[in-house]
């Protein structure tokens, strides 16, 4: 099979969509984002991937504290408009009906059915990005939501984004056990 050049911007793998929580100006204040990915362990971090020029990151740095919460499909609009607005110029803090748990100034949204309150552990400066990764002090779940005790993927419902066509998607049909599939594949 022929492979094609493509741009090197065309990554389209589905990224999870969140919302970063963050308490600015004594407010909670929540940005749409899907550059987020668990980065380590033990302790379990996460990594969020965030403009420069972000309302929410100013709150971030000042605290070192955050939340990333999971949305499900049913928010998909609240979500959106939270990435679309700027919470410097419009006030998102009754957007979600927020908490707090052990930390103080990592608001989590109500209505999303996980929700983690971080502590920063490390910023990394890019070019026009802030790498934000924050060790996960405590994690919270809608009991609605859980299989065994553990979040389930159909049941939680969440949604996907694409670049650069900019398109949502919802998850897909379970394929396989990781880990798993390829043993058929051992002593090759």
């Amino acid at each position: 099979m022929s492979k094609t050049k493509i741009p090197n911007s065309a990554f389209v793998y589905p990224m999870p969509m969140t919302l970063i929580g963050a308490e600015v100006d004594g407010k909670p204040n929540f940005l749409a984002a899907a550059w987020v990915t668990r980065c380590h362990p033990n302790p379990p971090m996460i990594l969020a991937a965030l403009g420069k020029m972000h309302h929410t990151n100013r709150g971030i740095r000042q605290h070192r504290e955050f939340s990333v919460c999971v949305p499900s499909i049913d928010l998909l609009q609240q979500v959106d408009y939270a990435g679309l607005v700027s919470g410097a110029r419009t006030d998102k803090s009754g957007l979600f009906e927020s908490f707090s748990g052990e930390l103080k100034h990592a608001p989590m949204a109500k209505a999303c059915p996980v929700a983690m309150e971080c502590r920063l552990v490390q910023t990394v400066e890019l070019a026009v990005e802030e790498l934000f990764i924050g060790e996960i002090v405590s994690a919270y779940a809608d009991e609605t939501c859980l299989t065994d005790g553990k979040p389930d993927i159909k049941k939680l419902n969440p949604f996907m984004l694409t670049m650069p066509d900019n398109r949502y998607w919802a998850v897909g049909e379970e394929l396989a056990r990781a880990w798993s599939a390829g043993k058929g594949l051992a002593g090759r």
